[in-house]
């Protein structure tokens, strides 16, 4: 008898942070409003921070430069459903009015985190508020820590 293989899901999402503000995107998902990060699945022949960035682009509209990475999570949302999340930072000047490209994202907010606090029960997951807490309290990784190179070496060798 062979055991089914473990396989989570490979996500990304960025903690956007400007004048103590994080900026959050609105979903609605089975109904009810949910805040995340901007996040996402990694497409093919994507290297992690080109997923983020992608991620950032379609649901908030903003073309952002990612200053490290924050932390690497495992989480599993039931039996069924398992993430390995990789969790970016940037920083913005501005508090910029975004313009979601992705019709399922409804709105980006700027939430201070007295604001992310009361809506806990929304958030999208645990992992919402532990990635600002992270990003709050510990040093990020360099995003050098990330290695690329043979993603795109398989990349030019199927073009």
């Amino acid at each position: 008898m062979t055991k089914e293989r473990y396989k989570p899901n490979t996500t990304v999402a960025c903690v956007i942070h400007c004048q103590n503000k994080f900026l959050f995107v609105e979903e609605i998902i089975d109904g009810e409003v949910r805040f995340n990060q901007p996040a996402g699945h990694i497409e093919a022949h994507e290297s992690l921070p080109q997923a983020c960035k992608r991620e950032v682009k379609e649901e908030t509209g903003l073309d952002v430069e990612l200053a490290g990475l924050i932390s690497i999570y495992q989480f599993s949302a039931d039996e069924q459903l398992s993430f390995v999340r990789f969790t970016f930072a940037a920083e913005v000047e501005n508090l910029i009015n975004c313009q979601p490209l992705d019709k399922d994202i409804h709105a980006c907010h700027w939430f201070n985190l007295a604001e992310i606090n009361t809506r806990k029960h929304q958030l999208r997951s645990p992992l919402v508020i532990k990635s600002i807490e992270d990003f709050l309290h510990k040093g990020h990784s360099p995003l050098s820590l990330i290695n690329s190179d043979l993603q795109m070496i398989a990349d030019n060798n199927n073009a």
